[in-house]
């Protein structure tokens, strides 16, 4: 990997965004590494003005996360236990009963969570899944919460079912740059990922695209990364920006274990985040999978570089996660509160003049 902790001084940074016209989707690779390579201080103050222009400073959305379906999955992330080749402990299971989740649903509504997001280990659902797939969207908007899926490739005709039930968000991440994309997975494309995003939008649902640091990638990589969200045509209303929790059994748990030094050091993962911010105004950036090693100042250090979204409770799919109690005790130090009031996808399509009913 690259020496990184002397960053070059680049040669043509950009000028600080006002709020007319500073969404773009025409980034180039080399305006973003210039922003990577900005002297650490500037490269903050930069992130902390685009996303005091665009948020309300110190809330954050608390999201809940649960697994619906677990393992078993036939891909072969290098990253993830729940791939049918990693050689891990973690048992397959069926898709969770309708009643569970939403009784998991009312669990993190009344813990704070104002949007409950649903994972299964699936290349891509099958038809004959979807009607439950369904009454848990419907479920868990009944609540008054925001609905997210991740469910892996979808087809146009399943999206559409998702936007008649009313899902407000389907995540499914890029992961990484394409450069790097074929090192971490080989069984589906870059450009796969790109159509589910594509049917996604066209049914009109929103997005959550984000993807994970710390898997050996280089700075180029992370740069090639946030180029691919920040050119999309819309960019994603959630960027989840995940730090690599190594498993073992997993191609990178087992690849990355004897060489800490390859994951991303602290300083590279808040860079990272305050690219995501500055070249990403509108978008919710997600301080997601890694918190349960991070310290607190690294933690605080996001929410300043514009994190404003995180995910509660103690497990993140089949990975520990920080918990209740400690995102508590952290708030209060850092006077940070949860996000309140209308749900910001809703809001969303409602200040676009769209519909808030889907």
């Amino acid at each position: 990997m690259e020496n990184e902790s002397v960053p070059p001084t680049p040669t043509h940074p950009q000028p600080l965004p006002s709020r007319e016209g500073s969404v773009r989707t025409d980034w180039t690779r080399a305006e973003i590494a210039d922003l990577f390579a900005l002297p650490f201080d500037e490269l903050m103050f930069r992130a902390q003005t685009v996303h005091r222009a665009h948020h309300t400073p110190s809330q954050v959305q608390l999201c809940t996360l649960l697994s619906i379906k677990t393992g078993g999955c036939p891909e072969d992330c290098g990253y993830c236990n729940q791939s049918a080749s990693a050689e891990t402990e973690l048992k397959a299971s069926k898709l969770m009963d309708v009643r569970a989740v939403l009784q998991s649903a009312a669990q993190a509504r009344d813990a704070g969570s104002q949007r409950f997001c649903m994972g299964a280990a699936w290349r891509n659902p099958k038809d004959k899944d979807m009607p439950a797939i369904v009454e848990m969207v419907k479920g868990v908007r009944q609540m008054g919460m925001e609905t997210c899926m991740t469910l892996g490739m979808l087809t146009p005709g399943q999206a559409a079912q998702l936007a008649d039930a009313g899902l407000d968000y389907y995540n499914h991440n890029i992961d990484t740059s394409p450069e790097k994309y074929g090192e971490v997975i080989t069984t589906r494309t870059f450009q796969d990922r790109l159509d589910t995003l594509e049917n996604v939008r066209e049914a009109g649902i929103n997005v959550c695209c984000g993807g994970i640091v710390g898997m050996g990638e280089t700075r180029g990589d992370r740069v090639g990364f946030v180029h691919a969200l920040a050119t999309l045509p819309r960019h994603p209303e959630s960027v989840p920006v995940n730090a690599l929790v190594p498993v073992k059994g997993t191609v990178l748990g087992d690849m990355l274990a004897d060489t800490p030094l390859a994951q991303i050091d602290d300083i590279e993962f808040v860079r990272t985040v305050a690219v995501a911010r500055i070249t990403m105004p509108l978008s919710m950036v997600r301080l997601s999978a890694g918190r349960e090693s991070m310290s607190e100042a690294t933690q605080a250090l996001c929410f300043m570089a514009g994190a404003n979204s995180i995910f509660t409770g103690d497990r993140l799919l089949t990975t520990g996660n920080r918990g209740d109690s400690a995102d508590a005790a952290l708030f209060a130090k850092l006077g940070v509160v949860a996000m309140q009031g209308e749900e910001p996808a809703r809001a969303a399509k409602a200040s676009a003049g769209g519909c808030t009913a889907c």
